[in-house]
Order: C-alpha cells, then sequence, then structure tokens
C-alpha cells in the first residue's frame, strides 16, 4: 500500500502564499494533487499543512488534511524528512499501515501523473529503498569555476578544461519535485538520502525551481508548452 504526501506550509516568504497562488487558473497545489490523485497509486493523498486556508483548498481539490501539521514542523527550519517522519507516525498511531511514501512537492505543476507512474514502476521493478526526481545539467559543471572576493577565477575541475565538451560525463541534480521512499528504510535513516537510491530524469521543461517572481513565469511558460 502507498500514500502521497504533499507537504505545504503557509510562511512562504520569497513569494508569499506560494503553495495557493493561482498558476493558469488553479492553486498551485491543486496541480500536484490530481497528479497524486491521476496516478491512481495511492489509497490516501494527504496534504502536511500548517494553514487553514490551504487546508480548505487542498480538500477541494480532493486531497485529505486528517490534521494540522505541528508548530515545530511549521518554521523555516523544517525539513523536508522532519515533516513526512510526522505524517508517517502520526498515522501510525492510527493503526495505518503503508510500505510507501510519495512525497510530491507543492509547486511541482510541470510533473503529471505519467511521470509519477513511471517512477514508482522504477521504484518497484528496481527495488530501490528511495527514487528522486532528477535533471541533467544543462552545461558541464567540469567547466565551473569560482571568483573570490577579490574576482579573481579559480577552476573547479582544471584537468578538464581542455577536454571536448562531449566527452565530459553529464551531471545531475535533484529536480525538487518527487521522492519515492521505502517506508522502513526512512524511518531508520530518518533522511531521503539513504539506503539504495535511483533517479528518475525529468526533462528541463518539466522541472523549474520556483522562488521569485521571475521563477513563477517561466514556470508558467514551459507549462504553456506542454499543454498549448
Amino acid at each position: 500500500m502507498a500514500i502521497a504526501i504533499i507537504p505545504a506550509r503557509g510562511g512562504s516568504k520569497r513569494i508569499p502564499r506560494k503553495n495557493i497562488q493561482l498558476f493558469h487558473g488553479k492553486p498551485i497545489i491543486a496541480y500536484s494533487i490530481e497528479a497524486a490523485i491521476g496516478s491512481g497509486l495511492f489509497s490516501r493523498v494527504i496534504v502536511s499543512t500548517d494553514d487553514a486556508e490551504i487546508a480548505q483548498i487542498a480538500e477541494k481539490f480532493g486531497a485529505e488534511v486528517p490534521f494540522l501539521r505541528s508548530q515545530e514542523n511549521s518554521d523555516d527550519f523544517a525539513t523536508t524528512s522532519s515533516v513526512l517522519i510526522e505524517v508517517i507516525e502520526l498515522l501510525e498511531l492510527r493503526k495505518e499501515e503503508f510500505k510507501t511514501v510519495c512525497c510530491i512537492y507543492p509547486t511541482s505543476p510541470l510533473i503529471d501523473s505519467k511521470d509519477i507512474q513511471n517512477a514508482n514502476e522504477l521504484f518497484i521493478n528496481s527495488n530501490f529503498d528511495t527514487v528522486i526526481s532528477c535533471v541533467g545539467y544543462s552545461f558541464p559543471i567540469q567547466r565551473s569555476f569560482h571568483i573570490n572576493k577579490k574576482n579573481i577565477v579559480t577552476l573547479n575541475h582544471p584537468e578538464a578544461i581542455n577536454q571536448r565538451s562531449q566527452d565530459l560525463s553529464k551531471n545531475f541534480h535533484d529536480a525538487g519535485a518527487m521522492y519515492f521512499l521505502n517506508v522502513q528504510q526512512f524511518k531508520t535513516s530518518k533522511s531521503i538520502w539513504s539506503g539504495k537510491i535511483g533517479a528518475y530524469e525529468l526533462s528541463e521543461l518539466k522541472v523549474q525551481d520556483i522562488d521569485t517572481p521571475d521563477d513563477w513565469k517561466i514556470a508558467e511558460l514551459k507549462y504553456s508548452i506542454l499543454h498549448p
């Protein structure tokens, strides 16, 4: 049995009320809820929030909010792992058992039910403890450098500077969209980054950090391209 958990606190700073701002006419969290429900994989789709308005909107779009998040997990320092552990433990106190949790972020309107299904298939068929969504860097990180306070450049990978770009290995980073987790492994480690980890690659069109108004505009543009 699997459940989905969407962590959505109310205190976003850089874009106030970000998790329920309208994105192409709907609260942005609605896309994550609908993708989770549409995948057909989960017995429950739960939103973890400390905010009554977010809870109301989440329930309107078909999610459950069986309890509000604790104060401890509602500040700027709360981690995704601690929020997920809180939900898992509260459900277990109610004698609810499940083997898999899928965490889907509330500002992930570019992924869809098929992405969730594909990531789940990878999780199950490859016997991973964790599957993360990822995206490739658009430019080789072996070409990166840092700049000190005196504006002096130092190469991070000087040994690669004369290699052709096509000969350099591709690197990836967390897409910040979703994770599939083996509950027992996760409860033991209390970390998403533990056990046997696999990666579900997303295209750049399906990945966008949304931390500024400009990020929001880019995400809406990508959505328009994906859904002409």
